[in-house]
């Protein structure tokens, strides 16, 4: 049996702090994988600044590129219409069936846990990991959650896309091939 992590997000776009997460998460839970779901884009959020499926997924790969243990699914971005958590460990436990699974989020979104689908069935399925996220401190949480203590790591995707609106450097924000990758394609510049 083996133990699989199951991160997902956004990932607009994916940096250091994202991949800092998973690394520590995978070394202390033990887990033989992390696998990276960016969410899909619903077609109401076009004009909010979140780039398409295709362009976070392929900056995932980029940034876990060498690294056996990290992985990228497409599960979420195949999907039409809205991305529940439900839907995704269900898919994953179909896929992993003699496996223990480990769905991991950050402390910011311990406060809208309750607003989650089908919540009680998820905590049958999955092992739920929180970890700890500057400036979301760990208050009332629940018995089923399991909270493991990460380097603080102040960095968020929203800052990257501030930094490119704004022309500033973002060069050690996202890993190298990332960085190239943003450049190269003019990302972010024109989403505002």
């Amino acid at each position: 049996m083996k133990k699989i992590g199951i991160l997902g997000g956004t990932f607009n776009p994916v940096h250091i702090g994202h991949l800092i997460l998973a690394e520590e998460i995978r070394e202390k839970l033990c887990l033989d994988k992390v696998i990276f779901v960016p969410a899909y884009l619903p077609p109401h959020k076009a004009d909010s600044g979140i780039l398409a499926a295709s362009l976070r997924y392929k900056m995932i790969q980029l940034a876990i590129k060498g690294n056996r243990h990290l992985a990228v699914s497409d599960i979420e971005t195949k999907r039409d219409g809205p991305s529940f958590t439900i839907d995704t460990v269900k898919e994953f436990n179909k896929i992993y069936p003699d496996d223990e699974m480990y769905f991991i989020t950050g402390s910011d979104l311990l406060n809208y846990l309750a607003e989650w689908k089908d919540l009680a069935e998820i905590i049958k399925i999955v092992k739920f990991v929180v970890a700890t996220r500057p400036g979301y401190p760990l208050e009332k949480i629940p018995s089923y959650i399991k909270t493991v203590a990460i380097r603080a790591v102040d960095i968020s995707a929203f800052e990257v896309r501030q930094c490119i609106k704004e022309n500033k450097s973002f060069r050690y924000l996202v890993p190298e091939a990332v960085f190239t990758y943003i450049t190269k394609k003019k990302l972010y510049s024109n989403t505002y």
